[in-house]
């Protein structure tokens, strides 16, 4: 059986995010569970505020396609999300409503329909981004993925790293690599054959 093949970024492109220094960790847990993962950042796919008028002058943009195409390549979605204001970022937002677009004849929500969803955040508030979570997995449900219920947050985010980003306590380790071992795990069941 062919391994999962799971996509995975954080909802932050800043340097210093607590997300993205937690995911390597879910990435890895992905990993050791079979998953195939590509990593990637969504600073490499920078795209305008999302705007009808102008999606109809000049149509999809090339790195919306390209996100397009790395979703529809993939059996699942593996997100570490920032929290602002008790919700999700701008950039995870536009970059979700950017690839739900309609695309000549295909649905915008061929992207997302059946794919599994792992989710996971770090905040330094002592909820570690749970709050904005909730409205990721609306999203995502939305869309039509299907988000595991097992989610991992991390809270004191500003005291779990060192210098170079990497974790400091095994146990929060431990609690973001379930995550990705738990999405592969569910995508192997999801995609065996009867």
């Amino acid at each position: 059986m062919a391994a999962p093949k799971v996509l995975a970024f954080a909802g932050s492109s800043r340097r210093a995010s607590f997300n993205r220094h937690l995911l390597p960790a879910a990435v890895e847990g992905a990993r050791q569970a079979g998953a195939e993962v590509t990593l990637i950042e969504l600073a490499d796919y920078p795209l305008p505020l999302f705007n009808q008028d102008e999606e109809a002058a000049q149509g999809l943009p090339a790195n919306a396609r390209a996100l397009k195409d790395l979703f529809k390549s993939h059996g699942a979605l593996l997100l570490a999300c920032p929290e602002y204001n008790s919700s999700i970022t701008p950039l995870l937002k536009n970059t979700l409503d950017w690839v739900s677009r309609q695309d000549g004849a295909e649905s915008g929500t061929a992207p997302y329909k059946n794919k599994l969803a792992g989710l996971l955040s770090a905040s330094a508030g002592r909820w570690g981004g749970m709050r904005g979570l909730r409205h990721v997995r609306e999203i995502l449900t939305t869309l039509g993925c299907v988000v595991i219920p097992d989610q991992y947050n991390l809270s004191a985010a500003d005291k779990a790293f060192d210098e170079q980003g990497r974790i400091l306590d095994d146990k929060a380790r431990a609690g973001a690599a379930a995550i990705g071992e738990r999405l592969s795990k569910a995508v192997q069941q999801w995609t065996r054959p009867a």
